[in-house]
């Protein structure tokens, strides 16, 4: 469920969505600031596995930029169309403003297109704070770590699927995973294009998870290491550690990542995979990410040191259980 951040515009609503819960529409004056971002929408050439093409972006980023506020704060956004007049689902006039106000809903959200697969590349994280002096139910982490999954299509995926819906088929699936819009080491020519995240041991930090892919669940682990389930959709929940999260598409989960005491002289995958149960096409490939610990008695961490540790890789379920049928139809 989402909210326009001008009820009146229909056109704001096409373009833009917050996943997963409503936020409530009660500002609190003595308490909320005012917080303004500038979105330019606009055409931009990125590069992804070996691929080069020009998309849809906001500020020219792939994600788009993140939005922080606190419980009660009143977001102010200014939204400017940057894109040519014959691509025409982009719904919006240049130097539209809206405003909303994200009192009464902290948590992780995010925001992204609502037309057709547009937010495929039109998305970024909505981090709302609790209020000042307001604490977590749980430890104050050492840092949070905003993790957004998404997927990356050499085609444009709007031709995609509208290719599919004239047909009838299936759209072609993606040609890979993101973490942060990078997609890893795992896949052709982007060894560079790694999300990589230094980590002190014996800290405490906060992954805010969400899954902007178009339509897979995704299993998500780090090798070696536990997470503590916290939150899910912008609401706490009593703790529980697992060693492998199953994030939804449009679901958000905050976790806790308890490093360890010591280095352990080596790197981590940070893997994403999908999962499904049926029989349709979907991209089977792996997203990684690596969690590397700083060394506090090295004063400089080479990264042909970095290189030489061992990496190791965690062990995610399979991407597909197909299920029996059903016990009256096997006697047919």
């Amino acid at each position: 469920m989402g909210v326009s951040l001008l009820p009146s515009s229909p056109a704001f609503l096409a373009l833009f969505l917050v996943s997963v819960v409503t936020l409530c529409l009660h500002p609190e004056p003595t308490l909320a600031i005012t917080r303004q971002y500038k979105f330019d929408v606009m055409m931009q050439n990125v590069t992804r596995p070996c691929h080069t093409k020009s998309m849809v972006t906001v500020n020219g980023k792939f994600p788009g930029p993140r939005i922080v506020a606190r419980e009660g704060d009143r977001l102010l956004i200014k939204v400017t169309k940057h894109v040519q007049n014959n691509i025409s689902y982009v719904f919006i006039d240049t130097g539209m403003e809206f405003d909303s106000f994200a009192a009464g809903q902290r948590g992780t959200l995010f925001w992204h297109a609502h037309k057709s697969w547009l937010r495929s590349s039109l998305y970024g994280p909505i981090i709302i704070l609790p209020k000042l002096g307001t604490p977590y139910p749980f430890a104050k982490p050492y840092k949070e770590v905003p993790t957004i999954f998404g997927e990356w299509f050499n085609a444009d995926p709007e031709a995609i699927i509208n290719q599919a819906l004239q047909t009838g088929g299936g759209p072609n699936v993606s040609d890979a995973y993101t973490i942060n819009g990078l997609p890893g080491p795992l896949y052709n020519c982007s060894a560079k294009d790694t999300f990589k995240l230094k980590v002190k041991p014996g800290k405490t930090y906060l992954f805010r998870m969400i899954n902007a892919a178009l339509n897979d669940e995704l299993f998500f682990s780090i090798a070696n290491h536990t997470l503590t389930v916290v939150d899910v959709d912008a609401i706490y929940v009593k703790p529980f550690d697992t060693e492998t999260l199953l994030i939804a598409p449009g679901q958000t989960t905050n976790v806790l990542l308890k490093t360890k005491p010591h280095h352990p002289n080596a790197n981590f995958f940070m893997s994403a995979r999908p999962y499904m149960t049926g029989q349709g096409t979907f991209d089977k490939s792996t997203v990684a990410g690596i969690l590397e610990y700083e060394d506090s008695h090295k004063t400089i961490q080479s990264s042909r040191y970095i290189k030489k540790l061992p990496l190791y890789k965690p062990n995610l379920p399979p991407n597909q259980k197909l299920l029996p049928p059903p016990a009256d139809l096997t006697k047919c």
